[in-house]
């Protein structure tokens, strides 16, 4: 049996998934990607060059489909320089967010096809048009419904689709959620627990332990979507009221899945020079982007751990945070709410209310043992719906198998009612 995973940031959520199909008796199986990243065991890791992006003449709206169209052309090149060389796939995954999808059919007519169903763009009930402040025109609605061209091809052409969340899979058209199945990468159990590393050295060289009157935000990108605005809004409130708390910040400042501010500055500029006055910056620490391993002891002792998102992708953090029975204090949002109940398994706010986020952190620091059952509640929501061993990566190789021989639909998993 010969797999091919392709993803430009290979592994990506096939991280789990390839290793496991190469152990298997006589399974030759080839990630295709753009970056350098590290591969994991037994799979073989090829790069495709970078593709060229979009060229200055081109509309707006068909930029991205432009360099989705020529990453898909770099993709089957590089397909093609595989064939040649004898590696006829029986089963392709691939994420087809970037185009790399877009001529899989052509190059293998006969391979079977998995793809990974992340995200649909619409103009409404989702990240587009969630800030009250901005205005969605009929120019931006154009723009949106463009963006999903060259995934939709993409998708007419598979045999199957896996979504990690039923809220992303909604999103989709009918015709694509009816050969969808609900299977989330997962997260292990033995790694995100609250057993563990309870030290943390932060790039500042301050130490943290267990104990001591901390709350985190993370996000891989410090933006408005991921609710940095909305906690350094927060942030002055908190410190006020608990002098002796510090604030650790996880993140980048690249640019994330929303825009930057209209002058190119980092968010985290932009929001210094809103608050940044207010603030006793010995207790304020930006840590940059850590190593994953710190990231969870950072769970680990976490008094509150504020996550917040705009309705788009829910990120593996949460489900982290929730294993390591880190209290969550987040948006209700539709992703958050598919995972969390509001004082079940820990708390959801309304998104741009910055004064109720304060009200809740200030809660939380002030009295940890109130919110113990809600830590306890989370992980074992992170243990039923997205551990890694016990629940994911099995279903990830049934729905695998069940493509690979051609009979999808006996893997699919329910939905729940009333979903769409």
């Amino acid at each position: 049996m010969q797999a091919l995973f392709i993803h430009q940031n290979f592994p990506g959520q096939y991280r789990h998934l390839a290793p496991i199909i190469a152990q298997r008796k006589g399974a030759r199986v080839i990630g295709l990607g753009e970056r350098a990243n590290p591969c994991p065991p037994g799979v073989t890791h090829l790069r495709y060059p970078p593709p060229e992006g979009a060229g200055e003449k081109t509309h707006r709206y068909l930029r991205p489909v432009e360099a989705s169209v020529r990453r898909g052309q770099t993709v089957a090149r590089a397909l093609v320089s595989l064939r040649q060389k004898g590696f006829v796939p029986d089963i392709i995954c691939c994420h087809p967010g970037w185009g790399e999808g877009l001529y899989l059919r052509d190059v293998f007519p006969d391979a079977r096809i998995l793809q990974y169903c992340e995200f649909y763009y619409r103009s409404d009930g989702g990240d587009v048009g969630f800030d009250p402040t901005q205005e969605v025109t009929l120019d931006e609605m154009a723009r949106v419904r463009t963006l999903n061209m060259t995934q939709l091809q993409s998708l007419e052409a598979t045999d199957w689709g896996i979504s990690p969340t039923h809220w992303q899979r909604s999103r989709y058209p009918a015709f694509i959620r009816a050969k969808t199945s609900v299977v989330h990468e997962g997260v292990d159990a033995n790694f995100a627990t609250p057993k563990g590393a309870t030290t943390v050295k932060l790039p500042d060289r301050t130490t943290f332990t267990k104990g001591d009157e901390i709350f985190t935000f993370v996000s891989r990108n410090l933006e408005p979507y991921r609710g940095f605005d909305v906690f350094m809004r927060a942030l002055p409130e908190i410190l006020a009221r608990r002098p002796g708390a510090h604030a650790i910040i996880v993140g980048g400042d690249e640019r994330g899945y929303g825009r930057l501010p209209a002058d190119n500055r980092s968010w985290k500029t932009v929001m210094m020079e809103e608050v940044g006055a207010k603030l006793d910056m010995s207790r304020v620490h930006f840590t940059g982007r850590i190593p994953h391993e710190a990231l969870v002891a950072l769970f680990r002792i976490s008094r509150a751990h504020v996550y917040y998102t705009y309705p788009f992708v829910l990120s593996w953090s949460l489900v982290e945070a929730m294993g390591c029975e880190a209290l969550v204090i987040g948006s209700d949002t539709a992703p958050l709410a598919e995972v969390m109940r509001h004082e079940q398994n820990g708390i959801l706010l309304p998104f741009f209310d910055h004064a109720r986020m304060a009200d809740a952190v200030v809660d939380a620091l002030a009295n940890p043992d109130r919110y113990a059952p809600l830590r306890k509640a989370a992980r074992r929501t992170m243990l039923e719906q997205f551990d890694l061993h016990a629940i994911c990566l099995p279903k990830q190789v049934a729905l695998f198998d069940a493509v690979l021989q051609g009979k999808p639909g006996t893997a699919a998993i329910p939905v729940p009612e009333g979903t769409p």
